[in-house]
């Protein structure tokens, strides 16, 4: 095979690859009643703490509007809170509640394990080799991404 047609096998395969493992984690999440937007947002507060609105959509790369409706409904069922900022009022942080962390005390368990079963196709030197290869190809896409803005 070309260096080009190695490329595009590579691409469809990381592409199949990732929607396969995106749906099992999509239907996992279900499970427990959250989309995997909603899961993310719960696990950022959960293991970092309270969070400022703004910066959430950042680490999750989640638009603001988005943002604000995924908020609302995890604040809906009960998992989390807005705190407004006391030093600045243009500034609110949402805070994971007592129900959230218990939540996450017992799904998030759950969830870590079908992950783990996931990748048990791979042996722990496969994971060690393929984490630093995705992410090289990850960090030349968002080079790429940013130069062509």
């Amino acid at each position: 095979m070309t260096r080009e047609e190695l490329s595009l096998k590579a691409l469809t395969v990381m592409l199949k690859a990732f929607q396969s493992t995106q749906d099992v984690i999509k239907q996992d999440m279900t499970k427990y009643g959250l989309n995997p937007t909603e899961f993310a947002v719960l696990e950022l507060l959960y293991s970092k703490g309270e969070q400022q609105i703004q910066h959430i959509g950042k680490r999750i790369l989640l638009s603001s509007s988005s943002m604000t409706y995924v908020i609302d409904k995890l604040e809906q069922k009960g998992h989390i809170e807005r705190k407004p900022c006391a030093t600045d009022r243009r500034v609110i942080f949402a805070h994971i509640t007592e129900k959230g962390k218990n939540f996450m005390e017992e799904a998030f368990p759950l969830h870590e394990k079908m992950i783990t079963e996931l990748f048990s196709v791979l042996t722990e030197e496969e994971l060690e080799t393929v984490i630093p290869l995705v992410k090289k190809v990850g960090i030349a896409a968002a080079g790429q991404s940013t130069k062509n803005k």
